[in-house]
């Protein structure tokens, strides 16, 4: 009983996991990354889409983003939510495309990543925890209903937290492995 309850809220720690990935994606360091925008909401004819479907973005140089929509109607709306997506960055418009070009990383900046990515790892875990306490009272409810028998109580205790142990690890190898990319 206890190891059902256990695979039961291991899809929901590979979201957190998955979730970190894609949130690390979008802290640039040496290199810019089209993932850095293609997300940013852009509000088109009353509707809002992210701007990866409005064209296409590429990275012709490691700092900067260029952004060629398929229709230029799209150009002012990309303009107003690149503006507005507080990254610190200052698009120009061409005649028919968008050009991000970012500064190198200053030390001040990199200081300031590597608080985003502390408060990144600690949501994350703290979310690892909430999915923690959620099995374990589960598990104890099922103790008091006699579903769970006590020896069974504490080895799932266990191997609960032996699976927490193991998520949180894969979180600071993230962390550890985007550190690197920022302070070098």
């Amino acid at each position: 009983m206890y190891k059902e309850i256990i695979d039961k809220i291991r899809p929901e720690l590979d979201k957190v996991i998955n979730f970190l990935e894609r949130e690390l994606t979008k802290i640039r360091v040496g290199r810019v990354s089209i993932s850095l925008v293609e997300d940013i909401e852009v509000e088109c004819f009353g509707q809002k889409f992210p701007l990866k479907q409005l064209g296409t973005i590429s990275s012709p140089e490691s700092r900067q983003l260029l952004i060629q929509p398929w229709d230029n109607s799209y150009l002012e709306p990309i303009l107003k939510a690149l503006s507005q997506s507080n990254l610190g960055m200052a698009p120009i418009a061409d005649k028919n495309s968008v050009r991000i070009s970012l500064p190198p990383l200053s030390e001040e900046y990199r200081k300031d990543l590597l608080r985003i990515l502390s408060g990144k790892m600690e949501d994350a875990r703290k979310t690892i925890r909430h999915w923690r306490q959620v099995a374990w009272d589960e598990i104890q409810e099922g103790f008091k209903t006699g579903e769970v028998r006590e020896d069974d109580k504490y080895r799932g205790k266990d191997e609960l937290q032996e699976l927490v142990d193991e998520y949180n690890e894969k979180i600071g190898e993230l962390i550890e492995k985007k550190k690197k990319e920022i302070v070098e």
